[in-house]
This record gives structure tokens, C-alpha cells and sequence, in this order.
């Protein structure tokens, strides 16, 4: 259930917040007051787009934060489809939070980062949003397709593996269409991987070494400097003449004895003992270094040789040696391949033979399914929009088969539909009016919520092009489907207002130079005057307020 939402620096909305309860949560206010704003942050909290432009002041950042609790049903649904890991879900509330910053959405679910995908995935389990042009989406017979689908968990399962076995019979269409060539074609490609790979193994690669070659071509192109450097330094640090460290530093080493004599637990005595010591060490250890340092031209020729070698091998094939011995493997199996085209063809076709006829069979299978779930769709759809004051109503589906099965199938499913007495049902885009759209959606929305059993649904305007009795039937259907779930719905009808278990009004407001939205819930004295405007607008007299008073009490 969503317990409250919080909207930071959103078009009218400086911050708002607000708490939600159980049952049907019904909002209402003036036109521009900035409901579709209300609902538009609730869809960016289920990941829909989220710029700058939505920004009420663009130098600060905007925030959408929704507060959901969560049922044991439906945290072991996130678990089950793996959807959030168990340690984000060890408390019973769930916090979905969007915040626009410096050009970025930052997406947070319960206080740690997440992808939008991810987002969006635990949003579908817990909230369904119905907005205004979603009606529109439903004169497109793709979607009936998606919706027919949705109603049933075994048409889900079904859709999956043709999906998979589509993708299969793709993958090997790929690779045989890698080996449709012509002879002196592959024959050619063939001597260029050959060229290739004989290029790569002569080189016989060893990895690391042309790191090893490059520090030993740096000294030895430089030995001479090298050599100059460490017979200076030797100089300075020996004891070959008396100028240098190692003679001064006997001499010091001696004289310093003398303290010893008058102060024998002096430590002066024993550091520089120590200090000579090291001397002495890393003037051999020079020594050695030096003896090491050679220049032989062939020697560096070699390592030249060598180097420009792995370096052209890496400029074609890899930056690194270890790439350059992958893509030996690479070109080794393409050219293994061609060299086995005819029987890889061969046994590629059968491949693709028996991945078409899996794919055939599994598609006929969810073909059947859909048109068994395709029944109690259209009865409960049909008897939801009776309720709804479709006297003479007639709803179902027609199939039509595709002219090849794609990875959803091979099925065309349109919705038809006759709302008069002796007229015959045509598909619903040519039909249906704005309001007989409103009516089926919220039909197919109430058939397909319990199969989803998605605990909130949010409905944006699902009143429009309605009045009178069909708004007082949607205003009882709504109160039904709200003893078993979460409603919130935007409305501008009485009959519809009326039936809410909580009321909500959205206002626009302006305090000094700015226009605010804000919304407040509303005790039952704010209702009834609330459905008074809603019944008699500016001017509202005794007998429009008897009449609100009357229309909450009979709701």
C-alpha cells in the first residue's frame, strides 16, 4: 500500500507532502490546480522521465519520494523474481526515491542506488498507474495483445519460452547467414585467416614479455649515460682517493673512538659504525650494478627487432599480448568453421529446422492458451461494463494469425466491441467515444488487477466524457475494487467523489509573487462543501449544499 508521497521543486510544488490510507483515496480541485502534477510525481517515482523542465527552480534539485508497506505476498514476489535482494527488504516499508541532481537522476530504493530497470521492476509489483492517455493506447490492437496476455499466468509462461525458442531459431539464422558465401569467397577469407594466424604463432608470444624487452632496450640504449652516472657517484661515494665518502668516512669512523674512552656508553660510536656499514653496501651493490651495464649492438638490435614485432602484433590484432592470443582463438575457430562450412551448414539447417518447428508448436500452444484466458476476460469485462450502464453491450476478441511467428508469437488480437441493441461489434478504435473508452479501460483494469494482484491502482481523470448515472455505477465499481486493494482517483465528478473513503483537495495557491500547489485532506464538513462545488461550481446555495449532504450520506 502506498502510505505517503513527497514532492520536492516540481512545476507548481515548492514541497508537498502527503499521507495516503486504505480503500479509495479520492482527489479533487479546480482545473490548473496541479492534479496532473500530483499524479505525473508519482509516475516519475515509478520511473517515468524526469529533466530539468519539470524543475520549479532549476538551481535547486527536485525530489520524488514515495512510502510503500509491503504485504508478506507481495515481498515474496520481489524475492521470488529476484527483483530486490533480501537485505534491502528486512523491514515491512519500502521507500522508492528520485532525486534530480546536477543534470543526473540519482534512483534509490530503501536508501541504496539502483538502475531505473530495477526501479521500475519492484514499482510494477506494487503500483499500477492508470493516466489520461493511457485510454489512447488502447485503440492500438498491440495492446490488447499485452493486455489479453497479462491476465493470465499461464499465457505468461508460455509467452516466455516462444520468446526463447524465437530468439534460438535468430541466433542460428545469424550463423548460417555467416557461412552464406560463395566458394572462391570463403576461399579467400580463409587464406587471409590463415595469413593471420601464421603472422600471430610464428611470433611464438610470450605475455609479459615485451614489458621485460622495453625495460631492458631503455637500459641498454642508455648504457653509456648509465655508466657515466655510476662511475661519478662512485667517485663520490668510495674510498679510492681521499676526496671521496667511503675514505672520510673511515677517518670519521676512527676518530670518533676517541669518545668511547671518556664516555664508554656513548651510542655515538655504534651509529656510525652503522652509517659506514651501509656505505659500504651500496658501493658494492654499485659496483655490481655497474658490471651488469653492457652495450652490444646486436644484443639491442635483437631487442628492437623484437619489439617492433609485439608492437605490430598489438597494433592489429589486440593492445596486449594476452589480447593478441585471444584473438588467435577467435580467428582459429572462424577459420575452423569455414573450413567445415558444408557440414556446419548442414547441421546449422537442421538446427534451424528443429528450432522452427519448437517454435511452431510452442506458438500454437500459447495461441490456445490466450484464447482460453480470453474467456473469462470477456466475461468479466462484459459483466463490469453492465455494471457500468452498458445495457446492450457486446465484448470479445478476434484472433487473426500473423503472416510469421515473431518472438510474442502468432497472434493479432483485437478487442471488439457494440454498445447499442442490433449493431454489429467492430474493433474498438473505430467505435469506441472518449467515454466508452474510459468505461472499458477501467473494465479491463478491474478484470486483469486481481490476476495481477497489484495492491495500489492510481486512476488519472477516468471520468472523462461521462456523467450522470454511469458516473454513480464507475463510483460504486471503484468503491468495490477498493475493498481489496488501495484506490487512488482523480476525479471532477460528484457521484465519484462522493464514494471515497478519504478525501483530498488540491489547491493553487499564491503567496507574494508565486503560485503554490498544495493538498489537504478533508474532515467531512471540507467534503461536503467540496462536492458542493463539484455540483453547483462558483455559486453554491443551501440546496446544493443539502444536496452534497445528502449525495456523502447515501454513498
Amino acid at each position: 500500500m502506498l502510505i505517503s508521497l513527497r514532492i520536492e521543486n516540481i512545476a507548481l510544488i515548492d514541497r508537498l507532502e502527503v499521507t495516503f490510507d486504505q480503500g479509495l483515496n479520492v482527489l479533487t480541485g479546480e482545473t490548473g490546480a496541479g492534479k496532473s502534477v500530483v499524479i505525473g510525481s508519482i509516475g516519475i517515482a515509478l520511473g517515468g522521465k524526469f529533466d530539468r523542465t519539470l524543475l520549479r527552480d532549476d538551481t535547486k534539485d527536485g525530489m520524488v519520494e514515495v512510502l510503500f508497506s509491503l504485504e508478506p505476498a507481495v515481498k515474496a514476489r520481489l524475492l521470488e523474481g529476484e527483483v530486490l535482494p533480501e537485505d534491502l527488504l528486512e523491514e515491512d516499508e519500502l521507500v522508492i526515491t528520485r532525486k534530480l541532481s546536477k543534470n543526473r537522476v540519482v534512483n534509490r530504493i530503501n536508501g541504496e542506488t539502483v538502475p531505473l530497470a530495477r526501479l521500475k521492476e519492484t514499482a510494477e509489483l506494487l503500483i499500477n498507474l492508470h493516466a489520461q492517455h493511457e485510454q489512447t493506447t488502447l485503440l492500438s490492437p498491440a495492446r490488447h495483445l499485452e493486455l489479453l496476455d497479462a491476465g493470465s499466468e499461464k499465457v505468461q509462461v508460455q509467452k516466455a519460452v516462444v520468446r526463447s525458442l524465437y530468439q534460438k531459431a535468430e541466433e542460428l539464422e545469424a550463423q548460417l547467414g555467416s557461412l552464406d558465401m560463395d566458394p572462391a569467397e570463403r576461399a579467400k577469407r580463409m587464406d587471409f585467416l590463415q595469413f593471420q594466424l601464421e603472422e600471430i604463432r610464428d611470433a611464438h608470444i610470450v605475455p609479459g614479455e615485451d614489458e621485460e624487452l622495453e625495460q631492458e632496450f631503455r637500459r641498454m640504449s642508455h648504457a653509456e649515460e648509465l655508466l657515466s652516472v655510476c662511475q661519478e657517484v662512485r667517485q663520490l661515494t668510495g674510498d679510492d682517493s681521499g676526496d671521496g665518502c667511503g675514505s672520510l668516512m673511515s677517518r670519521a669512523s676512527r676518530r670518533i673512538q676517541d669518545v668511547s674512552r671518556y664516555e664508554p656508553d656513548s651510542p655515538l660510536p655504534g651509529q656510525l659504525s652503522e652509517v659506514e656499514s651501509l656505505l659500504s653496501d651500496f658501493n658494492q651493490s654499485l659496483t655490481d650494478y655497474m658490471q651488469e651495464i653492457t652495450f652490444e649492438p646486436e644484443e639491442l638490435r635483437r631487442i628492437s627487432d623484437r619489439l617492433d614485432l609485439l608492437n605490430g602484433l598489438k597494433a592489429k590484432y589486440g593492445r596486449t599480448l594476452e589480447t593478441v592470443q585471444e584473438t588467435e582463438t577467435v580467428l582459429a575457430e572462424e577459420l575452423h568453421r569455414l573450413e567445415q562450412a558444408e557440414e556446419e551448414t548442414d547441421r546449422l539447417r537442421g538446427e534451424l529446422e528443429e528450432a522452427r518447428k519448437k517454435l511452431g508448436i510452442a506458438a500454437e500452444e500459447l495461441s490456445e492458451l490466450r484464447k482460453e484466458a480470453a474467456d473469462p476476460l470477456v466475461r468479466n469485462v462484459t459483466a463490469t461494463l453492465e455494471e457500468m450502464n452498458f445495457s446492450h453491450v457486446e465484448f470479445y476478441t478476434e484472433f487473426r494469425k500473423k503472416n510469421e511467428i515473431q518472438k510474442d508469437g502468432c497472434d493479432e488480437v483485437v478487442f471488439m466491441l457494440s454498445t447499442n441493441l442490433g449493431e454489429e461489434a467492430k474493433p474498438l478504435h473505430r467505435v469506441a467515444s472518449g467515454g466508452e473508452l474510459s468505461r472499458v479501460m477501467l473494465a479491463l483494469k478491474a478484470t486483469l488487477s486481481d490476476v495481477a494482484d497489484t495492491p495500489t491502482l492510481v486512476f488519472d481523470e477516468i471520468d472523462v466524457g461521462i456523467s450522470g448515472v454511469t458516473a454513480q455505477r464507475i463510483g460504486q465499481l471503484l468503491r468495490k475494487l477498493a475493498e481489496t486493494r488501495q484506490l487512488l482517483v482523480i476525479t471532477h465528478l460528484p457521484q465519484i467523489a462522493a464514494m471515497g473513503d478519504t478525501a483530498y483537495r488540491i489547491d493553487k495557491e499564491v503567496s507574494g509573487e508565486k503560485t503554490y500547489t498544495t493538498i489537504s485532506e478533508l474532515d467531512e464538513e471540507g467534503r461536503v462543501q467540496e462536492l458542493a462545488r463539484l455540483l453547483g461550481g462558483d455559486r453554491i446555495t443551501d440546496s446544493i449544499l443539502q444536496s452534497a449532504r445528502e449525495l456523502l450520506t447515501q454513498s
